[in-house]
């Protein structure tokens, strides 16, 4: 490490270099440099202890997807999913602009951990970094300093990362309260060699190299070579009325509610649901008992702001109340934040992401739709005790999800480990603020994990698949997927969900101790097993039969259309695309193109299960 650092400071030409050790006395310093840049503002004390506001530059607000690239040796190996580029070629164009790139700044050097030290999970990187507000990041939402120091010792192995901001310092240049580079950025990840360089970016993903670049763009490549997964999944504890826990993971694209499900905040009565983690999932086949468990790597959150509230996710609430950073939400007069949907009503005056003031009457929103909070896990009121369990906690159930106004119904679950996968490669999600781009639009996001994949995905396709040739098949565990965002003619949620999205978990709770294939309280359909009418608590809810029923309906010539989507997804993988998932399709296409035959338009599931036509019966 000491080589490749000295190798860093010939290249980079700071004009200071700083080991970090993770103490309380280099945070605070840290934060006070920030405060007299500008980059940061100290929010009020007595409302928001010890917590602080950042603003970005307009052109640095979410992930960079188009600027994000796989440099895997053979270009096939990164897949058409990945932007690729030949590795020499962008080493060579990237060592220029690294060239003097930190001068008059101070090179920091982020030893940090991810998952548990010591844990047999746990792997490990160095961020060498010019921006002190990716630092207090890191030690947020990693295991950070002078004890992964210790564990690595001289000559233990370690991820090289490599990120600046691309803006040099001369002697007598103003310096930027947010110093990036808005006509160059690079994120740019070398599978093979093990290594990240990340260029012109100071925000979330694209500055916090051990998030999605190690956590699962890398990670996933070393996944696929050691038999375990890297995924894009919350994970929870949930334990019912008679004190009996299983534990899920939850896998939704960024920004369709996988922080609001691992803090979920159960409406029925003995339930209750603990957060092992909200974004992130390592899983491993324990070879003792055969089943899968799983671990959270990282140690806070960076979650959405916008839309967080007392009613959508108190447990997040509670978690910013302190030692918080936040970014591009709004500041109050007060010196506090806020943003759109935290309250019914917003304060009379404010100041904006974008440093304008605002009124109620403004036509433009306070803070940025993807505005951020970044929080250490541990102030979560509703951390399970396992969370950082070095050997992770077994995993009963998966749950795929979407954001999916049209089409989808509420729950439905897996037959078995191969029509799982077949769901996973299948999920479509309407776009969201979390990267750069057109939002509401319909894109394929296999796994949520199209961004994140750090190879051909058509491979990783068969990495899923090949799980089952690890263990039995009934340790492996049962898939199910949701969507909670299905909308009526008038553009409205159908489902009322947060804490309501219990009532499908009670049911997906009950189904993990039940032959996938059980009919006593779930019907087979075209798509999946779903729920009976009377199988899901409704106890209590406000919603109409119709609504309901709209719910837990299928289409089957809406489907078909989905079918043609999906062809054309797997189309452009060619041959390495498993036979097993074209047999899946074929299968789903076959009892949708019967259904339609017999003149079925739609099938609900509220139906009595005796009038119920059931696939294959």
């Amino acid at each position: 490490m000491a080589e490749w650092v000295r190798q860093r400071i010939q290249v980079h030409q700071p004009a200071r270099v700083h080991l970090c050790d993770g103490s309380d006395e280099e945070y605070e310093e840290l934060i006070d440099g920030m405060i007299r840049q500008g980059t940061l503002i100290r929010l009020n004390r007595k409302l928001r202890p010890n917590s602080f506001y950042a603003r970005s530059s307009k052109s640095d607000v979410a992930r960079v997807e188009e600027r994000t690239f796989i440099c895997s040796e053979v270009k096939s190996d990164a897949g058409p999913t990945n932007n690729w580029r030949d590795p020499f070629e962008t080493q060579e164009e990237m060592n220029k602009l690294f060239n003097g790139c930190m001068r008059g700044r101070t090179m920091y050097v982020v030893p940090f951990c991810m998952g548990p030290i010591g844990s047999p999970f746990a792997q490990y990187g160095v961020q060498i970094t010019d921006s002190p507000y990716a630092v207090v990041s890191m030690r947020i939402m990693t295991r950070m300093g002078q004890a992964v120091l210790d564990h690595l010792g001289g000559d233990g192995f370690f991820v090289p990362c490599v990120h600046s901001l691309g803006m040099p310092l001369n002697h007598d240049d103003e310096d930027s309260s947010w110093p990036s580079n808005p006509e160059n950025k690079w994120i740019v990840h070398f599978p093979e060699e093990r290594r990240i360089w990340s260029y012109g970016s100071g925000y979330g993903g694209n500055a916090i190299l051990g998030k999605k670049c190690l956590a699962l763009r890398i990670a996933s490549v070393m996944a696929r070579e050691e038999g375990w997964l890297a995924e894009h999944m919350l994970i929870v504890g949930i334990t019912n009325p008679q004190g009996v826990k299983k534990y899920f993971t939850g896998c939704f694209p960024s920004a369709c509610g996988k922080t609001n499900m691992a803090m979920l905040e159960a409406s029925l009565p003995g339930w209750k649901v603990e957060c092992v983690g909200d974004d992130i999932a390592w899983l491993k086949i324990n070879p003792k008992d055969g089943r899968m468990y799983a671990v959270n790597p990282e140690a806070g959150f960076f979650g959405v702001a916008s839309g967080t509230s007392l009613e959508t996710n108190k447990n997040a609430m509670k978690t910013v109340e302190s030692n918080a950073v936040f970014t591009n939400v709004a500041l109050t007069s007060e010196y506090d934040v806020w943003w759109e949907g935290m309250t019914k009503e917003s304060p009379k005056t404010l100041s904006t992401w974008n440093r304008q003031e605002w009124g109620p009457e403004s036509m433009v929103a306070a803070a940025h739709a993807n505005s951020r909070f970044c929080v250490p896990a541990s102030q979560c009121p509703v951390m399970d005790p396992e969370w950082e369990n070095p050997n992770g906690v077994p995993i009963s159930g998966i749950i795929f999800g979407g954001r999916r106004s049209q089409t989808v119904p509420l729950v439905y679950q897996a037959r078995d480990w191969n029509h799982g996968v077949f769901m996973g490669t299948t999920m479509n999600s309407e776009t969201t603020a979390a990267a750069a781009g057109r939002r509401g639009v319909l894109r394929p996001d296999p796994f949520a994990m199209k961004p994140f994949c750090g190879y051909n995905m058509a491979d990783y396709f068969g990495h899923w698949l090949s799980m089952q040739e690890q263990t039995q098949q009934e340790n492996l565990p049962k898939i199910f997927h949701v969507n909670w965002f299905k909308k009526d003619k008038k553009n409205k949620y159908i489902w009322p969900g947060f804490g309501e999205n219990i009532r499908v978990v009670k049911w997906i709770f009950e189904r993990c101790d039940q032959n996938a294939t059980d009919t006593s309280n779930a019907v087979d359909t075209e798509i999946g097993m779903m729920p009976k009418r009377d199988a899901l608590d409704l106890s209590g809810l406000d919603m109409t039969p119709e609504q309901i029923n709209q719910v837990l309906t299928i289409d089957p010539a809406e489907y078909m259309q989905e079918i043609a989507r999906h062809k054309e997804f797997y189309a452009q993988f060619g041959d390495k695309m498993p036979q097993e998932l074209f047999s899946e399709l074929e299968t789903m296409q076959k009892k949708l193109a019967e259904s339609i035959e017999r003149g079925k338009a739609t099938r609900s599931t509220s139906a009595d299960s005796k009038a119920m036509p059931i696939a294959n019966s």
